[in-house]
């Protein structure tokens, strides 16, 4: 792939200024106009999308489908989640035409010695989600240059000054839903009469594993049922390992 390459060649301070670039013309954009000219023009070829097939993921998996439902998904099957939400991205993605869904797992051999007796999200929840989500993601990533993830500004203070377009050294990754809050979600989803997840009206508005996943009170930061009681407040995958500065 020419343009992963190129990127792999870059200077990591020309990376970030690219990525600062882009977010300030993509500030302006619609996310379908975000989407269509990161896969169709700036990153052609060299693009896949990240997702968890959770509460709001129909919104830009939908986008994908009339873009380009040939796109790479990945999802990371960490042999923790809900059944519900196994069914949910088999529906969806048979519902939206997406046609080269791919899922990842921990390495069976690095499993076994780690975690013999599944008891690492408890013990060591950071060890668990590099294990399980960080580790077999990055593997997969030495092929690409860039990928598409679905975080939001509003959904907590960690993400409250997310760029549309980041840089963490050697891939760009593109946030087209930066800038959307809980009422876009809501109303792209009835506008689009997309299937919620069946856990959403259970109190979930953020799914992840089961292990570490619980129901958020009224009011509540939309990620504070997961990882609850811990400090922990995100999987790893979003964590700069290049040295770059661009998140």
């Amino acid at each position: 792939m020419t343009v992963l390459i190129d990127t792999l060649k870059q200077a990591p301070s020309e990376g970030v200024q690219r990525a600062a670039e882009l977010s300030a013309r993509y500030e302006t954009m619609t996310a379908q106009e975000i989407l269509r000219d990161a896969i169709r023009n700036e990153f052609f070829g060299d693009i896949t999308l990240s997702s968890s097939f959770g509460a709001d993921s129909a919104v830009l998996l939908h986008m994908i489908s009339e873009i380009d439902p040939g796109l790479l998904v990945l999802f990371l099957d960490t042999d923790r989640h809900f059944f519900q939400t196994l069914q949910y991205r088999d529906e969806l993605a048979k519902r939206l035409g997406l046609t080269n869904l791919v899922n990842l797992k921990a390495d069976a051999e690095e499993a076994a010695a780690e975690d013999g007796k599944n008891t690492l999200w408890r013990t060591q929840p950071d060890q668990c989600c590099d294990l399980r989500k960080v580790r077999p993601l990055n593997r997969e990533m030495e092929k690409w240059g860039a990928w598409i993830s679905g975080r939001k500004r509003h959904q907590s203070a960690t993400r409250a000054k997310l760029p549309i377009v980041e840089f963490d050294g050697r891939h760009y990754k593109v946030n087209p839903l930066a800038t959307w809050n809980a009422d876009d979600i809501a109303a792209y989803f009835l506008a689009h009469d997309l299937p919620p997840h069946p856990l959403v009206e259970q109190g979930f508005p953020s799914i992840g594993c089961f292990t570490c996943t619980k129901p958020v009170e009224q009011g509540a930061d939309a990620r504070s049922g997961r990882w609850a009681g811990m400090e922990k407040v995100e999987c790893g995958i979003h964590n700069p390992i290049y040295g770059g500065d661009g998140i």
